[in-house]
């Protein structure tokens, strides 16, 4: 079992270890495992905050949760592999892309037929569920071993957006955040505490999209969501603004009281992160950028 130091005064560290699954059932925390959108990007421009692709650990209630299964996943399964326990997870995907889905094949411990999965997600745009989604890019030619081949217990659960999913203690409502890649956004609650999961954002928002949003994200504790791009890279700080603007103006209508912005652009090198780190706090002072190994205590102020 691999020892875990608790998220210090800055209610965040950098930690590549992973807490036992039997914390005690009081604890909320969050810790980042892949934070690129689009595409896996390691070099060594990109060490600092990351170069993995969406994938959120949560802990809450006694619950085990994550959230995307990008490239992240694998590392996050080798950490669990490495405490020798058996695991009851439930995997929540917000939409079948590849970025949000890619890891899922490397994911060790779903081979492991003790452990248990409860996979959740929507109907991609093609209508595809998310157990065919993921069935896809595990044939031939994409994959040399079916899905079939995972000998841990696999539960489907087909996700309307609007439901609401209660999970012990822990309630976890949805709703479409992008209806163009029919994205879906999370928001765990468990008594006071709320944390939500949105990494799917248009930079431009209609008053529609504003009121399917603004409920799932109002006055939580932590709000986790993306920075938008700016064609073609997104890699320009004239453009940099822009690549926080929504998020912000959301975390601010909505009354979040902590914003961490995920989904990095694979061109964003840590420098240019830095520069955008420094200067959206100037509009948002309970601020990060997420980074592999981040791990945030859910506090209620």
């Amino acid at each position: 079992m691999s020892n875990f130091e608790p998220p210090d005064s800055q209610s965040y560290v950098k930690n590549q270890s992973t807490p036992p699954l039997h914390h005690p059932s009081g604890e909320f925390w969050v810790k980042f495992w892949g934070v690129r959108g689009l595409t896996p990007t390691p070099n060594s421009h990109t060490c600092r905050y990351g170069s993995n692709t969406a994938c959120v650990e949560i802990y809450v209630a006694g619950q085990h949760l994550i959230f995307d299964g990008g490239t992240g996943l694998r590392v996050l399964g080798k950490a669990l592999q490495q405490q020798k326990e058996t695991v009851e997870s439930h995997l929540f995907f917000t939409n079948s892309q590849s970025n949000r889905i890619q890891g899922f094949p490397f994911f060790a411990p779903a081979f492991v037929s003790e452990n248990c999965f409860h996979v959740y997600g929507t109907a991609a745009s093609n209508g595809a569920s998310i157990k065919q989604c993921l069935c896809n890019q595990m044939l031939q030619p994409h994959f040399p071993y079916p899905l079939q081949v995972m000998q841990s217990e696999l539960l489907f659960h087909n996700i309307i957006p609007g439901n609401t999913v209660d999970i012990g203690e822990v309630t976890i409502t949805t709703a479409l955040i992008n209806k163009h890649q029919r994205s879906i956004g999370y928001r765990m609650t468990w008594g006071d505490y709320s944390v939500a999961y949105t990494t799917d954002l248009h930079k431009i928002l209609d008053i529609q999209d504003q009121n399917q949003i603004l409920p799932l994200i109002q006055d939580v504790d932590l709000l986790i969501a993306n920075a938008t791009y700016t064609p073609p890279t997104g890699n320009n700080h004239e453009y940099a603004e822009l690549l926080w603007k929504t998020s912000v103006s959301l975390a601010q209508m909505a009354k979040a009281k902590k914003l961490v912005i995920s989904q990095h652009h694979p061109d964003d090198d840590d420098e240019f992160l830095d520069h955008i780190q420094n200067e959206v706090k100037s509009a948002f002072s309970n601020v990060l950028l997420a980074c592999e190994g981040m791990v945030i205590y859910v506090e209620n102020h």
